[in-house]
C-alpha cells in the first residue's frame, strides 16, 4: 500500500481515497498498484456492503495520471505495456468488485481517473465537477477495454465527441449524456452519497451480486452470448438463500429485512 491511497470503513461503507492533492490527486503508479489490493481488504470484511472512491480534498476526483512519472515509466515501448497493463489489471478488478461501488465525483475526474470513475457502478457528482478524456491533446491512445466501457455507458456519439474534442464537460453534461448517473449541488454531496449507501447497504447482498454479474455479462455479448450458466446459478444462489427467507418474512410481516448476505 502507499499513503497516496487511504483505505477506511465506516459501518457498512468502505471507502478508498485518492490522496495526492497536490496534484489534484493525479495517479502514480503507486496508486495503481495499491487500488486492488485497497479492494481485496475492503471485500475480506463481511460488513462491508458498499465501496465508495473519492479524491482528497474538494478539488479532484483524480485529474488523470501523474504526468511527471512519464518519463521515466512510459518512455519506451515496453515501459507503455507495462504501464498499461498495470493500469488495465486494476481497473478490470474494480469493474469486477464483488461489492457495489460508487465513484464520489467533485472537481477534476479527467483521464485516467475518468476510466476508474466509468469502473465504478455508480457516479455520483457535485455540481462544480469538470469531466475529459485529453488523451487527443497528449498523443496518448486508448486501449480498447477503456473505449468499450466509455461507449457502453455513453453510446458511440457521445464517446467520439469526448475523446475526438477532449473538451472538458460540466456535471450538467455529464447527466445529460448519462457519463454520471446524479449531479447535485456541492454542498449536497455528502448528504446524497451517505442516502446512496444507506440504501445500498440495507438491501441483500446476494441480489446485488448477481444484477452485477449478469448485467456484465450481457455488456460483454448481449443476450445471445452470455454465461447462461453462470447466470442461473446466479439466481438460484438468491432463491436458495437465507436472505430470500427473511425478505419474504419481513415483508409479511411489514418490517425492515435484516440481510446477511448468506
Amino acid at each position: 500500500m502507499t499513503d497516496q491511497l487511504l483505505v477506511d470503513t465506516d459501518g457498512a461503507v468502505g471507502w478508498i481515497t485518492f490522496n495526492n492533492p497536490a496534484k489534484h490527486n493525479a495517479l502514480s503508479v503507486a496508486m495503481w498498484r495499491a487500488l486492488p489490493e485497497a479492494l481485496d481488504r475492503l471485500e475480506a470484511d463481511p460488513a462491508i456492503r458498499v465501496i465508495v472512491l473519492k479524491g482528497a480534498g474538494k478539488k479532484a476526483f483524480v485529474s488523470g495520471a501523474d504526468i511527471s512519472e512519464f518519463a521515466t515509466e512510459r518512455a519506451s515501448e515496453a515501459a507503455v505495456a507495462a504501464y498499461d497493463e498495470l493500469a488495465e489489471g486494476a481497473t478490470h478488478r474494480l469493474r469486477n468488485a464483488d461489492r457495489p461501488t460508487i465513484a464520489m465525483i467533485q472537481g477534476y475526474c479527467m483521464g485516467g481517473g475518468l476510466g476508474l470513475a466509468i469502473a465504478c457502478d455508480l457516479r455520483i457528482a457535485g455540481a462544480g465537477a469538470t469531466f475529459a478524456i485529453p488523451a487527443a491533446r497528449l498523443g496518448v491512445g486508448y486501449r480498447i477495454g477503456s473505449l468499450q466501457l466509455l461507449t457502453d455507458l455513453v453510446g458511440p456519439a457521445f464517446a467520439k465527441e469526448i475523446l475526438i474534442t477532449a473538451r472538458r464537460f460540466s456535471a450538467a453534461e455529464a447527466e445529460r449524456i448519462g457519463l454520471v448517473n446524479q449531479a447535485v449541488p456541492d454542498d449536497s454531496l455528502d448528504e446524497t452519497i451517505e442516502r446512496y449507501c444507506a440504501g445500498i447497504a440495507a438491501n441483500a447482498p446476494l441480489s446485488m451480486r448477481a444484477s452485477k454479474r449478469m448485467i456484465a455479462e450481457l455488456a460483454r455479448g448481449g443476450a445471445e452470448g452470455v454465461d447462461s450458466m453462470l447466470c442461473e446459478e446466479l439466481v438460484t444462489a438468491c432463491f436458495t438463500s437465507a436472505d430470500y427467507t427473511e425478505g419474504r418474512t419481513a415483508f409479511m410481516e411489514k418490517r425492515a429485512p435484516k440481510f446477511t448476505g448468506r
